[in-house]
C-alpha cells in the first residue's frame, strides 16, 4: 500500500521514465538470457544431429549397438557410443536436454510481450497499414501462436507417412500467415510473430512429443519391458522438423536489426525466400556425409537465395501519392516536420510516453545532428518508410516528401 501511494505521489513523467526504465532493462537482461539459452538449444541439437551421422559401425557389436565416435576436445579424449537399451541396463544417472530449449522460448514470450504488447502497441501496429486498437492486435497475435502449433500437430498425426506432402502443407500454411500477418501488424511485428511461431512449434515438439517419447523408453526399461521403436520414430521425427526449422528462425531473431527485410510491401516474400533458402541448406549439411554434391548445392542455394534477397531489398524510388517537391526546402520545414514526427523519440530527452530512450542512439533534436543523419532520415523515412516506428506519429506521405527532397537539395540546416 505505501509503494504504491509513494508511486501515485511521484510525478507522472518521473513513474512514466520509471516504467521506461524498467521495461528497458527487462528488454536487456531477456535478450542476454535469449541469446545465451538459445545458443545452448541450438548447439546441442546441432551437435546431436553432427553426432548421429558421424557414429561408426563396430564388427561384432553387440545387440543394439547403433555406433560409435571418438572425438577430442579441451585438451580430453571423449568416447561416445549410441545404443538401444535393454531391460535392466539403465544407468543410475541419465542426462537430458529440454531446460535450454524452455528458455529459449520463455525468454522470447517474455521479450514478445515486453517489446511488442507492453510498449503501446508502438511497435506492433502501423496505423497507416491498418487502424487495430492493441487488444485486436495481441488477440490476433496470441491466436496465431497458439493456432500455429494446433495445425502443425495435426498434420504431423495425420501426414507421418507422406513427407513431401507436409513439406508443401507446412510451407504454404507458414507463408500464409506471414502475408497475413503483415496485412495487420507492423512488418517488424509481423515478422516476429512468425519467429515465435516457428519457435512455439519447436517447443511443442520438445514437450509434447519429443520428452513424452524419452520418458516412455525409460518407462519401458524400468518396467522391464521392451520399448515401442515407433515412439522414438515419433520423436526422431519432431526434432528433424527442428533442426531444419532453426536456420530461418534465427534470421527472424536478427531481423529487427534490417528495416530492409521487413519493411516493405514483399516483406513476407523476403521472409519466405530466406525460409526455404535456410531450410535447403540446413538439409544439404543434413545429408552431406552421403550426398557427395552437397557444397555445390548448399552453395547454389546460398548464392541464389542472396541474389533473391538484393533484387528484393535493392533501393528503389518509393511509390508515394506524391513526389519530391522541386521548390526549395528550408530547415524550418524540414525541422517542423522532425520536431513534431520524430524528436518525441530520437532527442536527448525523448517526450514520447513509451521511448523514454532515443532508439538506437540516434537524435535529431539539433541541427547539426540532424545534418549528420540525413541519408538515414531518407532511407528510412522516404525510401523504407519504416521510421517513424509503425508510424506511431502519423506522418503523412506529403511530409515523407518534404523530407526526402530536403536531404537531396544538400540537407541545408541555415535558416
Amino acid at each position: 500500500m505505501e509503494s504504491g501511494w509513494v508511486l501515485r505521489a511521484l510525478p507522472s513523467r518521473l513513474t512514466g521514465s520509471v516504467s521506461a526504465h524498467l521495461r528497458e532493462l527487462l528488454d536487456l537482461l531477456l535478450r542476454w538470457v535469449h541469446l545465451i539459452a538459445g545458443i545452448m538449444w541450438v548447439g546441442n541439437s546441432m551437435l546431436f544431429n553432427w553426432l548421429d551421422r558421424n557414429l561408426e559401425q563396430e564388427e561384432g557389436a553387440p545387440p543394439g549397438f547403433e555406433g560409435r565416435i571418438w572425438m577430442v576436445h579441451s585438451g580430453g579424449f571423449y568416447d561416445v557410443v549410441k545404443k538401444q537399451l535393454a531391460p535392466g541396463e539403465l544407468p543410475a544417472r541419465l542426462h537430458w536436454f529440454k531446460w535450454q530449449n524452455f528458455t529459449t522460448w520463455a525468454s522470447g514470450i517474455s521479450l514478445l510481450v515486453v517489446v511488442y504488447y507492453a510498449s503501446g502497441g508502438s511497435l506492433l501496429v502501423d496505423p497507416s497499414v491498418r487502424a487495430l486498437s492493441l487488444p485486436h492486435a495481441i488477440g490476433i497475435g496470441v491466436g496465431t501462436i497458439l493456432g500455429a502449433w494446433v495445425v502443425y500437430d495435426v498434420l504431423c498425426r495425420t501426414l507421418a507417412k507422406a513427407p513431401a506432402a507436409f513439406g508443401l502443407a507446412g510451407f504454404a500454411l507458414l507463408f500464409g500467415t506471414a502475408f497475413g500477418l503483415s496485412q495487420v501488424l507492423s512488418g517488424r511485428a509481423a515478422y516476429i510473430h512468425v519467429g515465435v511461431v516457428l519457435g512455439t512449434i519447436m517447443t511443442g515438439n520438445v514437450w509434447m512429443v519429443i520428452v513424452p517419447s524419452q520418458r516412455e523408453l525409460v518407462n519401458a526399461l524400468q518396467e522391464g519391458r521392451a520399448a515401442d521403436p515407433e515412439i522414438g520414430k515419433r520423436a526422431k521425427q519432431r526434432s528433424i522438423h527442428n533442426n531444419y526449422m532453426t536456420f530461418p528462425l534465427l534470421f527472424i531473431m536478427i531481423s529487427n536489426h534490417f528495416p530492409s527485410t521487413y519493411g516493405q510491401r514483399l516483406a513476407w516474400v523476403v521472409l519466405a525466400v530466406l525460409t526455404i533458402g535456410g531450410a535447403l541448406v540446413r538439409h544439404f549439411m543434413n545429408i552431406r556425409f552421403w550426398y557427395r554434391a552437397w557444397f555445390p548445392m548448399a552453395t547454389g542455394t546460398v548464392l541464389a537465395s542472396v541474389t533473391a534477397l538484393f533484387v528484393l531489398t535493392r533501393p528503389r524510388a518509393p511509390e508515394p501519392t506524391v513526389v519530391l517537391p522541386t521548390a526549395p526546402v528550408s530547415w524550418a520545414e524540414a525541422k517542423a516536420i522532425l520536431d513534431q514526427r520524430c524528436v518525441p523519440c530520437h532527442a536527448q530527452t525523448p517526450t514520447d510516453d513509451v521511448w523514454k530512450v532515443p532508439p538506437g542512439g540516434v537524435m535529431f533534436d539539433t541541427p547539426p545532428r540532424a545534418q549528420a543523419a540525413a541519408n538515414r532520415i531518407r532511407e528510412r523515412v522516404w525510401i523504407q518508410k519504416t521510421m517513424p516506428l509503425a508510424n506511431k506519429t502519423q506522418i503523412t506521405d506529403a511530409e515523407r516528401a518534404t523530407l526526402g527532397a530536403w536531404v537531396q537539395q544538400g540537407a541545408i540546416v541555415s535558416p
